[in-house]
């Protein structure tokens, strides 16, 4: 029986990941953009067990165990490669704010994996992991693309699914894991700025993804197509196009009752010509604009409980 390597001591390996954006508006489960929010996760292999410290945003309400979503990424990383490590010890110090819409748990999943290859790479050993292994790895964890592949591919991206060979598919029934993943990034223009608006308060994705329909109409379905395909068009090369190119009609107005302050401030900054949207399932506020923002943003965010910060529009996961 062939028995995988296993990982020598003191090999080690550190990613940054950055945070995520899905949607965009019309791009539901498809489009993402990765933001310049970073966690920062570190492992060196050593002794017989598991070590683990968290710092900084989430810290109190993680286990330190293999329950762990990063944890669970490294070993899945290491699984695919074909190598084991007796012990581990692993620190994340974390930036991005947890169930806010910023893709916290697709960038723990893509950060683990991501260093999981890294500590394959150090040591020599097993199967490299390449990017497509890490967006497939990292979209089977969610159950969607989107956020994961941003945070692997940096930019914005467009991702997709595709049933396995053999599969036909009407077989294929909600996140099942006889897909494959894809992704693109796109060149975003360069004038397009990114704003981020987090509120304190939090949301569950799994509580507003039940708010949304089995079904929609043919015209909203149609609006949604028109509208993520222009996306492309307005991040690419016309960003002018922006406003036109955000609309949605397939889950932010479903979900609006749950977050009121999102759906306002949303509102609000749409009546002023900003192009923003919900970020992901919430209750963070995106805006990508080519324009500058109205004076008197930051105020109205305060005053409905969000902090507003300018984001860089992030590369990809860096390992070193």
């Amino acid at each position: 029986m062939d028995v995988n390597p296993v990982l020598p001591a003191g090999v080690q390996a550190q990613a940054r990941v950055p945070a995520s954006s899905a949607n965009l508006g019309p791009g539901f489960d498809c489009l993402g953009i990765a933001l310049g929010i970073y966690d920062d996760i570190s492992v060196t292999v050593g002794g017989d067990a598991l070590r683990i410290t968290v710092s900084g945003e989430g810290a109190e309400g993680v286990p330190l165990d293999e329950r762990h979503l990063v944890v669970r990424a490294i070993n899945r990383g290491l699984a695919a490669a074909g190598v084991t490590a007796p012990g581990l010890d692993v620190k994340c110090r974390n930036s991005i704010p947890h169930a806010r819409g910023l893709g916290s748990s697709a960038s723990a999943v893509v950060g683990g994996l991501a260093v999981a290859a890294g500590l394959v790479r150090a040591a020599g050993l097993g199967t490299q992991l390449s990017t497509e292994a890490l967006i497939q790895l990292s979209s089977e964890f969610e159950g969607h693309p989107d956020n994961a592949s941003a945070s692997v591919l940096g930019s914005a991206v467009v991702s997709w699914s595709e049933p396995t060979a053999g599969v036909h598919t009407s077989d294929v029934a909600g996140d099942s894991p006889a897909l494959n993943y894809f992704a693109r990034s796109l060149e975003l223009h360069p004038g397009i700025r990114a704003y981020a608006m987090i509120p304190q308060v939090e949301s569950s994705t799994a509580v507003t993804r039940g708010l949304l329909p089995d079904a929609v109409s043919r015209a909203d379905a149609v609006f949604n197509v028109s509208r993520a395909a222009l996306a492309v068009v307005a991040l690419t090369t016309e960003p002018q196009l922006l406003m036109a190119a955000t609309e949605d009609r397939l889950h932010q107005d479903y979900r609006a009752p749950v977050m009121p302050a999102t759906a306002a401030l949303v509102r609000w900054l749409r009546e002023r010509q900003v192009p923003a949207t919900v970020s992901g399932a919430g209750p963070t506020v995106l805006a990508l604009t080519a324009s500058e923002l109205p004076p008197q943003t930051r105020d109205k965010a305060a005053e409905l409980g969000f902090a507003l910060q300018e984001v860089e529009i992030a590369p990809g996961v860096v390992v070193h």
